[in-house]
Formats: C-alpha cells, structure tokens, sequence
C-alpha cells in the first residue's frame, strides 16, 4: 500500500509525489492571504513569502479522480 508523507517541507512532499507519477499543481498561495476552496481565483503561483504555516499549497488528483491539496504546516496552531 503506498503512502503520502505531508512534512513541513512542501517542496519534498510535492517532489515525491511527482517521483510517484502524481500530477502535480505547482506550488500556490492564496493572494489574499486566506485559502478559497471553490476555484483557483486569487492563486499566485508559488510558495507564500513569508513562508509561515498553512500559506503555501499544491494540488493534485489521485487514480480514483478524489482531489488533494497540500498545505505546508511548519508550526500547528494553537488548537489544530
């Protein structure tokens, strides 16, 4: 059974992935800063400048056609 690791290395995880043979979004954050789940409005492609937890993203679809998306995490907030 293979597995995904999610690191807080998004760039690693993204590059296993793609050593995988997944197809891979290239890295992308939000331009307003907060993540919209409906589209790709306001993506920038891209990991985010400041490079802090959950500001940088990558997507992609698994064989069975269920959508992904990765979301660094350096430092969990308080209560996640």
């Amino acid at each position: 059974m293979d597995h995904i690791t999610i690191t807080a290395d998004i760039a690693a995880a993204r590059a296993a992935l793609l050593e995988r043979g997944a197809v891979v979004s290239e890295l992308w954050h939000d331009a307003d800063g907060v993540f919209h789940w409906a589209g790709t409005e306001n993506r920038v492609v891209g990991p985010h400048p400041s490079a802090d937890s959950y500001g940088t993203f990558a997507s992609f679809a698994d064989p069975d056609g269920n959508e992904w998306v990765l979301q660094q995490i350096v430092t969990r907030a308080p209560g996640r």
